[in-house]
């Protein structure tokens, strides 16, 4: 979470949470989840997850978290704010593992800590009145879903916000999000240009990157830019690198995470000599994106900024000065 972004969060922190109107009903990937009041031992899975609960002041409704260190680094702001807060797994968690927190919810997706089939999904921890909320971009996996879309962001903090009771919190987060991304994409409006792009996670054999049903895409579009990959109905998915020469990206998106770096996975990219034709890489046309930023979180607006600032530099250098 970026410190200009972590201030202004302080900002309606203190808003008092909202009495609440429990029993109440939300829906998650088609399903109707039912909440007896607001959980009090929430175990979020995932850095982008974990974020979204600490951005709403949820700290204290938080037995722990999970799936983090296994791949990825907490930022030094998310660090803090997290504090003593446990890593229940530092990758996926089991039925054991939930039980033995005491957790009453799991905020999780599909592909984020749950997988179609798995030991750990709704239906597994229904028995042990351990409620499941799905995030929403990860529906894609169980229901059809046609392009993804930062009201599936939105859709997520609005929940959480009726989930804990903390609506007035969950609407300013909202609403300061949706700020910052209709000011791009007012400066975007009468641009007809769309550079092609290419989103590299990871892969040497086979990359890994995102459909249309992926974050990615809105983020891309809100920005200005093509996904390369928006025929393609699938969330996170590996392709073959002949379908990327082929459509010739003109910028390449790397995710900065993992165990390699960003610089080597750039490295990588410029050595293949399959790829020597393509636009990106004769021009070196590369933008850095954490995995906090591509994946759907309180970072989107940020990742939309740097996004569309990297893709039309004449539109937006004057605010860089």
């Amino acid at each position: 979470m970026n410190t200009p972004l972590l201030i202004s969060l302080l900002a309606f922190l203190a808003l008092p949470a909202a009495a609440g109107d429990y029993p109440l009903t939300v829906r998650s990937c088609e399903r109707e989840v039912r909440f007896e009041r607001a959980p009090q031992r929430a175990v979020s899975h995932d850095i982008n997850m974990t974020g979204m609960l600490i951005a709403l002041g949820l700290r204290e409704h938080m037995a722990g978290y999970t799936g983090i260190s296994g791949w990825k680094t907490l930022e030094p702001s998310l660090e803090k704010a997290l504090g003593q807060l446990p890593e229940l797994a530092s990758r996926y968690p089991s039925v054991e593992t939930l039980l033995a927190a005491d957790a009453d919810l799991y905020f999780a997706g599909w592909n984020y800590g749950m997988q179609v089939g798995g030991p750990v999904t709704p239906e597994t921890l229904a028995p042990f009145a351990i409620n499941v909320y799905e995030l929403s971009e990860s529906c894609a996996w169980v229901n059809p879903q046609q392009r993804a879309s930062l009201d599936d962001l939105y859709r997520d903090l609005l929940n959480l916000g009726r989930i804990f009771s903390v609506e007035a919190r969950a609407n300013a987060l909202v609403d300061g999000l949706r700020r910052r991304i209709d000011r791009v994409r007012s400066k975007l409006a009468n641009n007809a240009d769309r550079p092609r792009v290419f989103l590299y996670d990871s892969g040497e054999d086979r990359p890994f990157t995102s459909g249309r049903q992926g974050m990615p895409q809105a983020l891309i579009d809100s920005a200005g830019g093509r996904n390369v990959m928006d025929d393609v109905a699938g969330s996170w998915i590996q392709v073959n690198w002949e379908s990327v020469v082929e459509r010739d990206p003109e910028v390449i998106v790397i995710v900065d995470y993992g165990p390699l770096s960003w610089q080597q996975k750039r490295d990588y990219l410029l050595q293949q000599p399959a790829l020597h034709a393509v636009s990106a890489i004769r021009n070196q046309r590369f933008i850095v994106l954490s995995y906090l930023e591509v994946t759907p979180s309180v970072d989107n607006a940020q990742a939309i900024e740097k996004l569309a600032s990297a893709l039309h530099p004449a539109l937006f250098s004057l605010e860089a000065r």
